[in-house]
């Protein structure tokens, strides 16, 4: 279990910190312009790694304390 959180925490960072990376690997195709993501986009991915985040932190914690 202290391997998934140590992964949910890194994507978690990957998603909130490195946003517009995470767009050209992944969506950059899909997109008729493909110049830049939306800020919808950009929105929703950065909450969600902030939920990944938090979750990572929670399993690794309880991981470690039990």
């Amino acid at each position: 279990m202290l391997w998934m959180g140590l992964f949910l925490v890194l994507m978690g960072g990957l998603m909130v910190f490195k946003t517009q990376l995470l767009w050209e690997l992944t969506e950059k195709w899909k997109s008729n312009d493909g110049t830049e993501p939306s800020d919808l986009y950009m929105l929703n991915t950065r909450v969600g790694g902030a939920i990944f985040t938090l979750v990572g932190s929670a399993v690794f914690l309880v991981d470690i304390l039990l």
